[in-house]
């Protein structure tokens, strides 16, 4: 393993979370978890009786999701600069910030479109469902290349030494982890 492998392994401060354990990958859920909330929350608006409501709810989803990338985006920030210049990790997690940035964008452009209009809404907005869409489609590419980092680059990942670690067996005296 060359030094710049293994130096993309290592937490870049105590803030990053412990080696083999990056807090970046549990953040981004929160982001995730809002903006495809807020979908389902669009779609279920041009069914309901009470449109409105959902729309409202999606708009504050929106938000909470873009604050939840923004702090999300931190932790990555802190873990990408400790990949190698000129490599393909190096080069993976540019373009993997680069779209993440992007879909922040489009989801803080698409809060303050239904945040601008929502006192004239009959119906769910069209618009701001298209840029959740829109968004959501470069979050789903920008994932696909965090999981590139993560389980084929090994960013952040603990060695092959220390994962072995975790398929040895672990009787004692005798008992089987099976044994009740």
């Amino acid at each position: 393993m060359d030094s710049g492998q293994l130096q993309s392994k290592q937490p870049r401060s105590a803030l990053a979370g412990s080696y083999g354990h990056p807090v970046h990958p549990i953040l981004v859920t929160v982001p995730i978890g809002a903006w495809v909330c807020s979908l389902v929350f669009d779609v279920i608006s041009y069914f309901s009786a009470e449109p409105r409501i959902w729309s409202v709810g999606a708009m504050w989803l929106t938000l909470f999701g873009a604050v939840g990338a923004a702090v999300a985006a931190i932790w990555g920030v802190i873990d990408f600069r400790n990949l190698p210049h000129g490599t393909g990790a190096f080069n993976t997690g540019r373009l993997h910030a680069a779209l993440n940035s992007t879909a922040l964008a489009i989801f803080i452009v698409d809060f303050i479109w239904r945040y601008t209009t929502r006192e004239t809404w009959d119906s769910a907005p069209v618009g701001p469902l298209i840029l959740s869409i829109v968004g959501l489609g470069i979050v789903g590419v920008s994932g696909f290349l965090g999981g590139r980092l993560a389980y084929h680059y090994g960013v952040r990942v603990a060695d092959e030494g220390v994962q072995a670690q975790g398929f040895r067996s672990s009787t004692t005296s005798g008992s089987s982890p099976r044994q009740s």
